[in-house]
C-alpha cells in the first residue's frame, strides 16, 4: 500500500463514525497533490445534499484528531466539502445508487473510435459497467478501461 493510500484509508477509518454520528455519508478522501501542495480532502453528502455548516463540524472534528495522530508527514491543506454534482462513481455503493441514471464515461483508449460516451447505467459488477447508450445499444465497459464515470448533469 502507498503512502497516500495509507493516508485516505486512515483518514477514512477515523471520518466514517463522525460522519454517521451526523447521518452523513462519507462519499470519498483523496491525498492529493496539486501545484506543489498536499491537499487532504473528503467529500461528505446526506439526502437534500451538504451546508457549509455540515463541512465545519466534522472539519473541525477531523481536524482535532488529525492533529491529535499526527501521521501525515507532510504539510498539507484539509477540506471537507459536498462532493458536488459531476463526482465520480468509484465505490459499489455509488454504482448501486446510480442504476437507472444518465451517465458520463470517459475511456483511457478509443473503443469504437471514441473515448466518451454517455448513457443510462444499466448494470455493473466487480469488473464491468453495462450503459444503454443514447442510441439504444446497451454496451459494457471492462472498469480497468474507465478513466471517469460520473453522474451526467445537464444545465
Amino acid at each position: 500500500m502507498s503512502r497516500r493510500e495509507s493516508y485516505e484509508q486512515r483518514t477514512e477509518e477515523i471520518l466514517v463514525p463522525i460522519v454517521e454520528e451526523y447521518g452523513f455519508e462519507l462519499v470519498d478522501v483523496e491525498y492529493v497533490k496539486e501545484g506543489g501542495t498536499w491537499y487532504l480532502r473528503a467529500y461528505i453528502d446526506k439526502p437534500g445534499g451538504i451546508s457549509i455548516d455540515d463541512c465545519e463540524a466534522v472539519s473541525r472534528r477531523l481536524s482535532d484528531i488529525l492533529d491529535e495522530k499526527d501521521y501525515i508527514e507532510d504539510s498539507y491543506i484539509m477540506e471537507v466539502s459536498s462532493p458536488g454534482l459531476g463526482r465520480p462513481l468509484k465505490k459499489e455503493k455509488d454504482f448501486a445508487r446510480s442504476v437507472g441514471k444518465e451517465v458520463e464515461i470517459r475511456t483511457y483508449c478509443m473503443i469504437d473510435r471514441q473515448k466518451e460516451f454517455a448513457g443510462i447505467l444499466k448494470g455493473y459488477d466487480a469488473d464491468t459497467v453495462t450503459v444503454i447508450l443514447e442510441d439504444g445499444t446497451v454496451k459494457a465497459f471492462d472498469k480497468s478501461d474507465i478513466a471517469l464515470i460520473r453522474l451526467a448533469f445537464d444545465f
